[in-house]
């Protein structure tokens, strides 16, 4: 690695050089991309598929600093063989923000088109979403459209939009009221979020606000924050939030996502850190990987650790399969992008620890479906 980072000078590190067999057990970190002094911190991705077979994954490449405030842009890298190994990074979105443009969403569309979406931050008051398309596997891109014209601070986290099988777009938000009017300051932004969600029926050209937002209904310092949301097998809607009252919260929509009930305390037990979900392919079930603090498996209090991947056959109400996926007692793992290639999943999340800081090394892993059968 010595070589390699002499000769390469950049913070790619291909852990995986040549494609392993496939095995039921297979569960590997396929690429590491550490923090530099030109790149501090690489985080918050997601994953799509092209028409040609390849898969690129895109994120936030931090510069200047590694705060979240800090200048960021996103980047794209690559994979031609499922996932195994991984091209150095391009510029696909300059930061033409006040802070920066992260946290982004690839999808790829009922019409064949590609869809991108990311956050545009411009101040402590002021972070919207933002959305682009392309009609040519990602070579090019539209001019990106504003996808919310109220001001305000809204959280979109990575790789969280989706299409429903009726083609609706579904965008879950997390609403950060403001307490000030100096936007270069924390102190001016609230952390107790609302939880709301947007939706378009024309792929994206129009959209509209759900009826319902929530209010987390306890004393509370985070409130309803990073929303997620999937689609179950009926057609329903479950959605779901990180909390600090020790675990994620949920609703649920029986109109694609015109209405959602209250919120409720889930299962999924976890400290103040978001949770990922998807549908497992061929399946109705539900595929999560948060950090479960419900006792299965050793936890230290209120840290994002460990990290495991759950799956549900009800929606969401339970998850009895749990399978450990790291839990490096230094480490810090959440930020997660879910996607399914073959009889494999990609996982893209931030791998932390004390030595590079929560937020600043992004590692992606590929593991075998059948592992999650294994016993």
């Amino acid at each position: 690695m010595k070589s390699f980072a002499r000769h390469c000078l950049c913070s790619l590190v291909v852990l995986l050089s040549s494609a392993p067999p496939l095995s039921a057990a297979e569960n590997s970190v396929t690429l590491n991309v550490e923090p530099s002094k030109e790149h501090p911190r690489n985080s918050e991705g997601s994953f799509a598929t092209l028409k040609s077979g390849r898969i690129i994954f895109c994120y936030s490449q931090f510069y200047g600093g590694a705060a979240d405030e800090s200048p960021a842009r996103i980047v794209r890298i690559q994979s031609d063989d499922q996932g195994r190994t991984w091209s150095e990074p391009v510029v696909i979105v300059e930061n033409t923000s006040g802070n920066n443009v992260m946290s982004v969403s690839l999808l790829t569309l009922a019409s064949g088109k590609l869809a991108m979406f990311y956050c545009v931050k411009n101040s402590w008051l002021d972070c919207r979403p933002q959305m682009r398309v392309s009609t040519d596997d990602g070579a090019t891109w539209t001019e990106p459209k504003l996808i919310l014209q109220a001001p305000g601070y809204f959280v979109m986290n990575n790789d969280r939009v989706i299409q429903t099988s009726k083609g609706r777009l579904v965008i879950p938000l997390a609403f950060h009221r403001s307490r000030g009017s100096d936007p270069k300051t924390s102190k001016s932004w609230d952390a107790r979020a609302i939880a709301m969600w947007i939706y378009s029926d024309d792929e994206g050209t129009t959209w509209q606000e759900s009826s319902s937002w929530w209010a987390l209904p306890m004393r509370s310092g985070s409130g309803l924050q990073e929303p997620g949301v999937v689609e179950n097998a009926d057609g329903s809607l479950f959605s779901w939030c990180r909390t600090d009252q020790g675990g994620q919260f949920g609703f649920n929509s029986t109109d694609a996502g015109k209405t959602f009930s209250p919120p409720v305390a889930t299962e999924m037990k976890s400290p103040n850190g978001p949770a990922s979900i998807k549908k497992l392919p061929g399946s109705s079930d539900l595929l999560a990987v948060y950090n479960d603090h419900s006792g299965l498996f050793p936890f230290p209090p209120k840290k994002r650790n460990p990290y495991v991947a759950a799956v549900s056959s009800d929606g969401g109400k339970t998850f009895p399969v749990r399978k450990l996926i790291e839990n490096d007692p230094d480490g810090i793992y959440h930020y997660t992008a879910i996607h399914f290639v073959g009889d494999a999943m990609l996982l893209g999340y931030c791998a932390g620890d004390s030595k590079v800081g929560a937020l600043n090394r992004l590692r992606i892993r590929r593991i075998g479906l059948d592992w999650l059968k294994e016993k």
